[in-house]
Order: structure tokens, then C-alpha cells, then sequence
């Protein structure tokens, strides 16, 4: 049976949940815990998105964030492949590490509390799977960005922003008060959780009113007709990979003929394709063949070793 299209556009909120295969960890520590936010935070740069919501369990993980770009696929492919990969190599593994598809869920984020239901979901996961104790306060569990909101902003990860769920509860700022504000409000919410909600939350492939529904079902449509989707997404991320190539060769005044003209290990289309990794999803084979650096191969001994070969 074929896939589904995922659904896709600018400034689409997503709640997206994977678990391990065959339902095991994926994560045995803190330091695979601490890998794996340097990996959505490589993400983030790479992609533009834009966090509001995580949570990390032992074997499934928990995120809720905008795309700014549609591009949801090629940043979700982007950042398992590189988390699976880096667990492997420290636990000197190979395969699969997560289980099939990941779930997206497509969130109403106009501010009629679809958001603040999935973020709050998200956030008490720790005190459904009673990893804390009535007593103990929801910052006690330290993998969530919940503990992240209660900090000052200059103290938080860049990529996770605070702004929008504190709007949808009211929080005028994001201050001192604010912040106590929210923990008020999450202690109290922790008592008041609906089964009903949080029915919603997990199942089906949006939360919103019937309205967002309809809406998104009609942009699918179009979309559909249109004969867009891979192809689609292909353009958005290889269109922001040729901007900064074209970024690159205007900065060092070069026609596009000195690419070629360049041995392939150069050391200017190193810092290029550097740059290309650093901050879009394309594959190195994408790059050697744009940049006219030889094989995928060679180009990541290259970039491996910091020089050319």
C-alpha cells in the first residue's frame, strides 16, 4: 500500500511523536538524551523551525514545532538519519533505531487553544507514565522543555520559543512573573487533564476546529491535483541550497565556470559545502555534484579530515 503524502506548507505546526524499534530505548543515558538536542538544534538551524514543545521518554520522544518553510520531510529525514547514526556509533550498532514512520500530526495554531492543549500533553507526559511523584514538581523531570520555559530567555536553547503557547495562556510577558505564572497554571493544569483531549491529541492527522479541517483537506486536494509533493519539497530544499551557492560565488566574484575550473578538493569549495551541510538537508552528493568536488565519497573524507585530499 502506497504512503500517504505528508501535508506540507509555510508556517504549518506539527505535533510529531517516534518511537524506538520494536518499542526499545532510544536512549540509554543522558548523554544520548544531550545528543539528541544537539541534533534538533542542527536541525533547526538547517531548517528555520521553530520548537514550542518536547519531550524525551525512554523509548519514544515527543515534539511540537512550526516549519516556517514546508519542509517537514526533508528536515524529519535530515535529523533521524544524523540521530540514528550518531547512536550507532557510540553504541557500535547498526540499523534501524526508530520504528517505521514517524506520526505528524497537523496543529491549529490561530490561537484557539489547540496549541496550549498539545504543548500542555506534551509537557505532563513525565506525570502520565508516572515518572514523578504527586509531590514532585513538573520541573523535576528534566527532559522536557518545560524546565526550559521556566528559565530566562538567554538561558534557553535558541530554537525553542516561548512566545506563542505563553500568548494562548494569557502570560503578557516573558518575565519573572510570567514565568511563575506558567508553573501556576501547569501545576493546576496537571489535575484538570481531560481523557477526551488528550484522546485527540494522539489520534487521527490534525488538531483544530472543523473549519482547519476543511481547510487543510481542500489544500490537499490542490495539491494532489497538481501532481506536487516529493517533487514539491525537492524544490523548496534545493532552492535554498542553490541561494547560498549563488551567496557563496558573488562573495568571491566567480562565475559559475570557476567551480569547474577549481581542483575538486579546493579549498574555498570546502568552506561551501561546509556551509551547504551546516545549514540545509541536501545529501553530500547533492553537494559534490553542485560544488564539481568528485564523489560523495571524497567529499566527506574531505570535510572529515578539514582539508583536502
Amino acid at each position: 500500500m502506497a504512503r500517504k503524502l505528508r501535508m506540507e506548507y509555510a508556517g504549518a505546526i506539527y505535533h510529531v511523536i517516534n518511537r524506538g524499534d520494536r518499542c526499545e530505548p532510544i536512549f540509554r543515558d543522558d548523554q544520548d538524551r544531550q545528543r539528541f538536542l544537539e541534533t534538533l538544534g542542527e536541525a533547526c538551524r538547517k531548517t528555520g523551525w521553530e520548537v514550542q514543545a518536547w519531550c524525551q521518554m525512554s523509548n519514544h520522544f515527543h515534539l511540537v514545532m512550526e516549519t516556517p518553510q514546508a519542509n517537514l520531510v526533508a528536515g524529519m529525514k535530515w535529523f533521524l538519519g544524523t540521530y540514528t547514526s550518531r547512536f550507532n556509533q557510540r553504541h557500535k550498532l547498526v540499523g534501524h533505531l526508530f520504528s517505521g514512520r514517524y506520526k505528524a500530526l497537523i496543529v491549529d495554531g490561530s490561537g484557539n487553544g489547540y496549541l496550549r492543549t498539545v504543548c500542555d500533553y506534551v509537557h505532563l507526559n513525565p506525570v502520565r507514565a508516572k515518572l514523578l511523584k504527586p509531590e514532585q514538581p513538573l520541573r523535576e523531570y528534566r527532559w522536557s522543555s518545560y524546565g526550559e520555559y521556566l528559565k530566562s530567555p538567554t538561558r534557553r536553547p535558541e530554537w525553542l520559543k516561548v512566545g506563542r503557547l505563553f500568548g494562548e495562556m494569557g502570560i503578557p510577558q516573558d518575565s519573572v512573573a510570567g514565568r511563575r505564572q506558567f508553573e501556576q497554571m501547569m501545576e493546576q493544569r496537571r489535575e484538570l487533564e481531560e481523557p477526551r483531549k488528550l484522546k485527540a491529541v494522539r489520534r487521527g492527522w490534525c488538531l483544530g476546529d472543523e473549519a482547519f479541517r476543511q481547510e487543510l483537506l481542500q489544500q490537499m486536494s490542490t495539491r494532489m491535483s497538481r501532481h506536487h509533493g516529493g517533487d514539491e519539497r525537492q524544490e523548496t530544499a534545493e532552492a535554498q541550497a542553490a541561494r547560498i551557492i549563488a551567496e557563496e560565488l558573488r562573495r568571491r566574484k566567480w562565475e559559475g565556470s570557476e567551480l569547474e575550473r577549481r581542483r575538486k578538493g579546493d579549498r574555498e569549495k570546502l568552506k561551501i559545502a561546509r556551509r551547504l551541510r551546516r545549514e540545509t538537508t541536501m545529501t553530500l552528493n547533492w553537494i559534490a555534484q553542485r560544488l564539481k568536488m568528485g564523489a560523495s565519497g571524497y567529499l566527506a573524507n574531505c570535510l572529515r579530515h578539514g582539508g583536502w585530499l
